[in-house]
């Protein structure tokens, strides 16, 4: 037995071809300088001309050095150069850790002829353990001389932890005549929750915006796409999302509301959505990517709050892991979310089977109620049926293999 669910708005982009260095004056490289045990572990996004510049971080107190010391840099608004290690989260080391990341602007801005106050630092990984700077030296050393325009994916597989693949997004978008492209990479696989997560995203773009109009964009399309997103519900200490626009496209510079806005914010909604899918299906040990959508909300509050509650419940997660359809978790989920809800009012589909109508279980075989269970890709969907407000996060199912690949992460 299937029904319509209410239509969410969930248009997936497919997967799109580029990176960082697809939009104009972007050069990347990616790097192995021997932080990790195997593979490339220092990137370097570097743009010709210097860009306006938007970031975003972790919200935890326990906050990395670099992020400290790229929050300092980030308020100039204006940016020419990302370095980024892996392997190492420099976090919790103390004035040595901070030193270690000026360390990395320095080092970084000497090889590219800019000031230090022009680079921004990124490091994730392992938590407590100081920098290996002569590696590290070496790396951005070998970095610089081999920037590429072609070295987007090189600098994706540099950021890695323990993703199991890169993760790579780009758009080309029509201005008033002018074609601009947006570009991405990200990591994240655990130790994901908002605000924001164990992520890096580094986003570029060669269209000319005011930079207060490409923050304000930055936080709309975060709060959709990497502020929607959970993988185990832990925030790190190392989290970023910057975003560079260097204005190379030769657009009219988009400095107020209207069509141009409008066509840059969707082109970037349009890649951080694929980004935060990504992250997502890759979560450590996932073997489903789940979408979580609460709809007919009382407010959008309600709406988000529901709808982390059921993506963040290890009960749910740990149910569609074993693809048991068991709805009551999901529900008690809602229920301690703070939400408004009227129980004799909600439904709730999986996938497009109604499973339960005005809170009470729809008459199903065991095996109707099981089928959408199997798929690789699964939307949970609740109507609270209270407003016209609804909200979606993104997830992954909780497996045995997340529970090895995070008993074992230090050693």
């Amino acid at each position: 037995m299937t029904h319509n669910p209410p239509t969410p708005n969930t248009q997936h982009p497919a997967p799109i071809p580029g990176a960082v260095t697809s939009p104009k004056g972007f050069l990347a490289a990616g790097v192995r300088c021997g932080i990790k045990e195997q593979g490339p572990d220092l990137a370097r996004i570097y743009t010709q001309q210097p860009a306006a510049c938007a970031a975003l971080f972790t919200t935890n107190a326990v906050k990395a050095a670099p992020v400290l010391l790229s929050m300092e840099h980030a308020r100039s608004g204006t940016a020419q150069a990302i370095v980024v290690n892996s392997g190492n989260a420099n976090a919790c080391t103390g004035r040595q850790g901070l030193d270690d990341a000026a360390r990395m602007a320095a080092l970084t801005a000497d090889a590219l002829g800019i000031p230090p106050s022009d680079v921004l630092v990124c490091s994730t990984g392992v938590i407590g353990h100081f920098l290996p700077m002569d590696k590290i030296g070496r790396g951005i050393a070998e970095a610089a001389a081999r920037l590429s325009p072609d070295g987007g994916p090189d600098a994706a597989r540099a950021i890695m932890t323990t993703d199991t693949r890169p993760k790579m997004a780009a758009c080309a978008f029509e201005v008033a005549g002018a074609t601009l492209s947006i570009g991405a990479i990200a990591k994240g696989a655990g130790m994901i929750c908002p605000d924001l997560a164990t992520m890096l995203a580094f986003i570029t773009t060669d269209a000319s915006i005011d930079p207060s109009l490409l923050r304000s964009s930055l936080v709309r399309s975060v709060e959709g796409s990497l502020g929607s997103l959970t993988i185990d519900g832990d925030t790190s200490t190392n989290d970023a999302v910057i975003i560079l626009a260097n204005g190379l496209a030769g657009n009219e510079p988009i400095a107020s509301e209207g069509p141009a806005l409008d066509a840059f914010q969707s082109a970037l909604d349009e890649v951080m959505t694929h980004l935060a899918r990504e992250i997502a299906r890759d979560g450590e040990g996932a073997t489903k990517l789940v979408e979580v959508v609460v709809r007919g909300a009382a407010s959008y509050a309600d709406a988000k709050a529901a709808a982390m509650a059921i993506a963040n419940s290890p009960l749910v997660k740990t149910a569609i892991f074993g693809q048991d359809p068991n709805w009551g978790r999901v529900l008690a989920a809602a229920g301690r979310s703070g939400a408004r809800l009227d129980l004799d009012k909600v439904d709730l589909y999986f996938g497009r089977v109604k499973i339960v109508e005005d809170g009470t279980p729809v008459n199903l075989t065991p095996e109707e109620a099981r089928r959408p269970m199997l798929a690789q890709e699964l939307t949970v969907t609740v109507d609270l049926k209270l407003g016209s407000a609804s909200a979606r996060v993104f997830t992954c199912d909780l497996s045995y293999e997340y529970v090895k690949i995070n008993a074992e992460y230090h050693t």
